[in-house]
């Protein structure tokens, strides 16, 4: 899966459950579902992070950190 139909998902999982009426088994599985999807989402985010921060050493052969502005 991509990142993106990665939150996809988590935000089905999140309505599917806001809205109610899902059994428990089924809800403990999407539960399940959602916090591993949510972590493979955060490590991907992290992943992405470094590589940001290691080609802008790259390029300006100085490391430092910066908010990102648009």
């Amino acid at each position: 899966m991509t990142l993106e139909e990665k939150l996809d998902r988590l935000e089905a999982i999140v309505a599917k459950l806001e809205e109610g009426g899902v059994p428990l088994e089924e809800s403990l599985r999407l539960f399940e579902e959602g916090v591993k999807l949510a972590a493979e989402v955060k490590a991907e985010l992290e992943s992405a992070r470094t590589r940001i921060l290691e080609i802008m050493k790259a390029a300006e052969g100085v490391f430092e950190v910066r908010e990102f502005e648009p």
